[in-house]
C-alpha cells in the first residue's frame, strides 16, 4: 500500500494504509516529460505453515513497488491474516495437490512453447532454403547474361584489334623506308607497343561491374551507369543496317478484302499501310477526312488501286442466310402430308367446321365468337396426316390469310350458304390464286333456313371459279358445320386433291419452315407456331427466325404434347428463341450458335437502320415539316398497342392506319407482343397517348404507374370494338360541317346617315326575305365586297325580326359603311352539322 509523499505536508501527515506498521521505505519514480514522484512502500513479512508445525513461520519479502505474484513451484500458498491456528490434513493434501497441478501445468507448458519453438525453426529454415534456392537462381541468371556480355566485349575488342592491326600494318607499309634507317624491326615494335596498350581496357574490373544487373537499395542510386541492355544493342545495330541500305523499301502487294463501308483507320490496316499516308492522299484529292471516318466501297476502292493494291469486293449481306431455293435430290425425296388452310368470310362457319373435323371446341374459346390467330392442326384420315391451317375472317387480318394462303398446298374456301359471297371470301380467293394453290369450296350452313348452294355456285363464277357442278374444275362438297354432314366427302376430296399434288420433301436435312403466329407467355417465353417445309426439326437445333435466334428448347404438338422432331408438313410451337419474331419470317437451322447471333445481330442493325432512315425521312428540315403542316393539317390520334400475337398487333396496326383520312388519322407510337410494363406506361405518358390492350394486361408496377400518370388503358377482346372506338375518337376530332342556306336578296335604294348606327341602306326585298342577325354579303357587280352580319334591320321606324319579298327596310352592317346605291345584300343562314368517319 503506498501513498504519495513530495514536498506537501498535509500529504506527507497523512497515515500509511496498512493493518499494522511493519517498516517503510521511499522510492523514486521517473515518468515522462520529467515528471517524477515519490513512493512510500511498506515491507511485510510472509507467513510460511510448514507440514507440523503450528506457528507459521515469517520470511521478510523484499521491497519493490510492484512485486510479482509468486509462482505455485517456488513458495507454498500464502497464509491469510486471520488464520491463527495450524492447518488441517486435509487442507495440507489440497495443497499439495494443487503444487503437483502447476508443477504439470509448467511441464505442459514448457513443452508447448519448445513445440513452438521447433515449429518456428522449420518455418525460418525452409524461408531461408527458398532465399539461398533464389538468390542462387538470380546469380547463375546474373551469370549467364554477364557471359554473353563478356563474349560481345571479346567479340568488340576483336573486331577493334584487327581494325588497328590493318591501320598498323598500313602505317608499316607507309614507313618501311625510314624503319630501316633508324634501326629496323626495334622501332617498329616501339612504335606498335603504344597502339597496343591503348587496345586494352582502359576500366580496371572492380566491384562496379557494368553486368550486375540486379537492383537492390544499396545500389539504387547508382543505376543510372548501368551498361545497355543487349536487345537496346541488337536495335540499335538493326537501325544502322536500314539507314546503310540505299533505295526505297520494295512495295508489298496485298488483296485488300473492302466491305460496304469501312474507316480510313481499318482500310490502312488491311493494306499494311498508315493511316496518315491515306489521309493525305485524299488531301491531295480535295477532301478533308480523318482516320475514324467512314467511307463507301467505291472510294475505298480506287484508294486501294493508288495505292497498289488489288481488291476484292464483298458485301455485309453476304452473312445472312436464306432459305435455299435448290431442289433436292429425288432419290431424297418422301411423301409429306398436305398442308390445308381454311379460309372464307367472316362468320361464314370456318373454325365449327375445323372444329367438327378434330372433334374439338376452339371457336367457343375465342373471344366474341370469331377467330383472331392462326390455329395448326394436324389429324390423320384413312392413315394418312392431313395438316390445317385456320385463318381469320376479318378483314383486319388480311396479312394473316396472306400467310397462310403462302404456306398452304391447299385452300378450302368456305362459304355460307346463307350469305354466298362477301368481301373477305373475294379477298381470299385472291390470295389463293396469288399463291397458285387449288380450291376445294366448302358450302357450309346446309342445315339453315333459306341455304341455297346453287346461288353460292353461281356468285363464284363472277370471281372465275368454276366448280364442277358449273363444268368447272374445282371441287366443292356441301357440308354443315353443325351435323356434320358432308365432313367425310370434304375429307375424300382433299386426300383425292393432295394424291394428284404427289406432295413429297426430303426429311433428311436441316430444317426449313415459315412462322405462322408467335407471341409471348410468361413462364414459357417466346413461343413461334411453325409449320415445316423441308428436313426435319429436332429439340436441340440452333434455329434463326427473322430478327431472332435460338436453341430449340421444346417442341409441342397441337395437343400440348412434347415432342422430339417434327418432319416436313408438321405444325410445332418452338421454344427457345430469344424473342418473339414477326409472323410469315422465316425458319432456318445453321451449324453452331455463333454463326446464329451473328445473322440475328446483322438482321436486327439493318432493321434500326431502315427504321432510323424512316423516321429521318418523315422528320425531314423545318421547311419541310411547315411545308407538310400547310398542305396536309391532319390532326392524329396517338396509341400504343399491345397484344397477345404477332399477328393481332399486325392487324390492329393496319386496321388503324386504313381508318385515316386527309383531315384525322391514327398514328401507332409502339407496338409489340406480351404485357404492358412501366415501359411502355413510360412511353405513353411521354407522348401523352392511351394504351390498347388487346387480350393482355399489365403487371402491377404498370398499373399503378398508369393510375398514378393518369394513362388511359382500353381492354379489348374482340377487334371490331377495338376498331369501332378508336373510328368514334377519330370522328370526334374531325372539325364539324358548316352548311350555308341562302335566305334572300335584298337592292339598296338609297344610302341615309343616322347618328347611331352610321350609314344606314334603304333597300328593297327582291327574293326571299331578310332576318334580323342573319349572315350577310355585300354584292357589288356580283363580286363579294364585304360579308359580315346585320346589326339593325328597320321597317320604317320600328325593329323587326324579319322582312319579306317585295317590302322596303333599312339595313345597318355592323362594323362596315361602305355601301353604296345598287349594291345587292344577299342574307343566309349557317349550321354546323357533326361528322363522323364513315364505316
Amino acid at each position: 500500500m503506498s501513498d504519495r509523499t513530495a514536498g506537501d505536508d498535509s500529504k506527507s501527515a497523512r497515515p500509511t494504509l496498512s493493518l499494522k506498521p511493519r517498516g517503510s521505505g521511499t522510492v523514486r519514480q521517473n515518468f515522462s516529460h520529467g515528471r517524477s514522484n515519490s513512493v512510500v512502500v511498506e515491507t511485510k513479512k510472509r507467513r510460511f505453515v510448514k507440514p507440523g508445525e503450528s506457528k507459521p513461520v515469517f520470511a521478510p519479502k523484499s521491497e519493490s513497488v510492484a512485486p510479482p505474484p509468486p509462482k505455485p513451484t517456488a513458495a507454498p500458498a500464502e497464509t491469510p491474516a486471520s488464520d491463527a491456528g495450524s492447518l488441517s490434513a486435509g487442507e495440507m493434501d489440497a495443497r499439495a495437490r494443487a503444487l503437483e497441478e502447476a508443477k504439470l501445468r509448467e511441464v505442459e507448458e514448457a513443452k508447448r512453447a519448445a513445440e513452438e519453438a521447433e515449429r518456428r525453426a522449420r518455418e525460418d529454415e525452409a524461408t531461408r532454403l527458398e532465399r539461398e534456392k533464389r538468390e542462387k537462381e538470380e546469380a547463375e541468371q546474373a551469370t549467364a547474361r554477364a557471359a554473353e556480355e563478356e563474349a560481345e566485349r571479346k567479340r568488340q575488342e576483336e573486331e577493334a584489334r584487327l581494325a588497328a592491326a590493318d591501320a598498323s600494318a598500313l602505317a608499316v607499309k607507309e614507313d618501311a623506308p625510314v624503319a630501316k634507317k633508324s634501326g629496323g624491326p626495334s622501332v617498329l615494335r616501339e612504335a606498335q607497343r603504344p597502339r597496343q596498350e591503348e587496345q586494352r581496357p582502359s576500366r580496371p574490373r572492380s566491384g562496379e561491374d557494368r553486368r550486375k544487373t540486379k537492383l537492390t537499395l544499396t545500389n539504387y542510386d547508382n543505376t543510372s551507369n548501368r551498361a545497355r541492355s543487349l536487345a537496346s544493342v541488337r536495335r540499335q545495330r538493326e537501325k544502322q543496317k536500314r539507314s546503310q541500305q540505299s533505295g526505297p523499301r520494295e512495295k508489298v502487294m496485298r488483296e485488300v478484302t473492302v466491305p460496304d463501308t469501312i474507316t480510313i483507320q481499318e482500310l490502312a490496316n488491311r493494306m499494311s499501310e498508315r493511316a496518315v499516308d491515306v489521309v493525305k492522299l485524299l488531301m491531295a484529292q480535295g477532301q478533308m477526312l480523318k482516320p475514324g471516318d467512314i467511307i463507301d466501297s467505291d472510294m475505298a476502292q480506287l484508294i486501294a488501286e493508288e495505292m497498289g493494291h488489288k481488291v476484292i469486293r464483298v458485301s455485309e449481306s453476304d452473312i445472312d442466310v436464306a432459305v435455299s431455293d435448290a431442289p433436292d435430290a429425288a432419290e431424297d425425296l418422301q411423301p409429306r402430308p398436305p398442308v390445308v388452310t381454311i379460309m372464307g368470310h367472316v362468320d361464314h362457319g370456318k373454325t365449327s367446321l375445323l372444329d367438327k373435323i378434330r372433334e374439338a371446341r376452339v371457336a367457343a374459346g375465342e373471344a366474341g365468337g370469331i377467330t383472331q390467330h392462326i390455329g395448326a392442326y394436324q389429324i390423320e384420315r384413312d392413315g394418312k396426316a392431313l395438316t390445317f391451317l385456320d385463318t381469320p375472317g376479318h378483314e383486319a387480318f388480311t396479312a394473316m390469310r396472306a400467310r397462310g394462303a403462302n404456306a398452304t398446298d391447299i385452300a378450302v374456301l368456305v362459304v355460307a350458304a346463307d350469305d354466298a359471297v362477301m368481301p373477305q371470301t373475294i379477298e381470299s380467293i385472291s390470295h389463293a390464286k396469288a399463291a397458285e394453290v387449288p380450291m376445294i369450296v366448302a358450302i357450309n350452313k346446309m342445315d339453315t333456313q333459306g341455304a341455297d348452294a346453287n346461288k353460292v355456285r353461281t356468285d363464284l363464277l363472277q370471281h372465275e371459279v368454276f366448280v364442277e357442278s358449273m363444268g368447272g374444275e374445282v371441287l366443292d362438297v356441301e357440308v354443315s358445320a353443325k351435323t356434320g354432314d358432308g365432313i367425310d366427302g370434304l375429307l375424300d376430296a382433299i386426300n383425292l386433291q393432295a394424291e394428284l399434288l404427289e406432295l413429297q420433301a426430303n426429311p433428311n436435312r436441316d430444317a426449313e419452315g415459315i412462322v405462322i403466329e408467335a407471341k409471348l407467355e410468361k413462364g414459357r417465353g417466346a413461343v413461334a407456331t411453325v409449320i415445316v417445309q423441308r428436313g426435319t426439326l429436332n429439340v436441340g437445333d440452333i434455329v434463326v427466325a427473322g430478327n431472332e435466334w435460338g436453341r430449340v428448347r421444346a417442341l409441342l404438338d397441337d395437343h400440348g404434347q412434347q415432342r422430339k422432331e417434327a418432319g416436313p408438313a408438321t405444325p410445332v410451337e418452338v421454344l427457345g428463341l430469344s424473342g418473339a419474331p414477326a409472323a410469315g419470317d422465316a425458319v432456318v437451322v445453321v451449324e453452331n450458335e455463333a454463326r446464329a447471333r451473328e445473322i440475328s445481330d446483322y438482321r436486327q442493325r439493318k432493321a434500326r437502320e431502315l427504321a432510323v432512315a424512316a423516321q429521318a425521312g418523315q422528320r425531314g428540315s423545318l421547311e419541310q415539316m411547315m411545308t407538310n403542316l400547310t398542305e396536309k393539317g391532319a390532326d392524329q390520334a396517338l396509341f400504343v398497342v399491345k397484344g397477345d400475337t404477332q399477328g393481332s398487333v399486325e392487324a390492329i396496326n393496319s386496321s388503324l392506319e386504313k381508318l385515316g383520312t386527309d383531315e384525322v388519322e391514327a398514328r401507332i407510337v409502339h407496338s409489340g407482343v406480351g404485357g404492358i410494363t412501366e415501359a411502355d406506361v413510360t412511353l405513353a405518358v411521354a407522348s401523352s397517348t392511351p394504351i390498347i390492350a388487346f387480350n393482355v394486361r399489365p403487371n402491377k408496377q404498370a398499373k399503378d404507374m398508369a393510375a398514378r400518370e393518369g394513362i388511359e388503358i382500353r381492354y379489348y377482346s374482340v377487334i371490331y370494338d377495338l376498331i369501332d372506338d378508336v373510328r368514334n375518337t377519330l370522328s370526334g376530332m374531325l372539325a364539324p360541317e358548316r352548311r350555308e342556306t341562302f335566305i334572300g336578296y335584298a337592292e339598296i335604294l338609297q344610302i341615309f346617315n343616322h347618328s347611331k348606327a352610321g350609314k344606314v341602306a334603304g333597300c328593297l326585298v327582291t327574293e326571299g326575305r331578310v332576318e334580323r342577325g342573319a349572315g350577310v354579303r355585300l354584292l357589288r357587280d356580283d363580286v363579294v365586297i364585304h360579308e359580315g352580319e346585320l346589326q339593325t334591320l328597320k321597317r320604317f321606324k320600328d325593329e323587326v325580326a324579319e322582312v319579306q319579298s317585295g317590302t322596303e327596310c333599312g339595313m345597318a352592317f355592323r362594323n362596315y359603311q361602305d355601301m353604296r346605291v345598287g349594291d345587292v345584300i344577299e342574307c343566309f343562314t349557317v349550321e354546323l352539322i357533326e361528322r363522323s368517319l364513315d364505316k
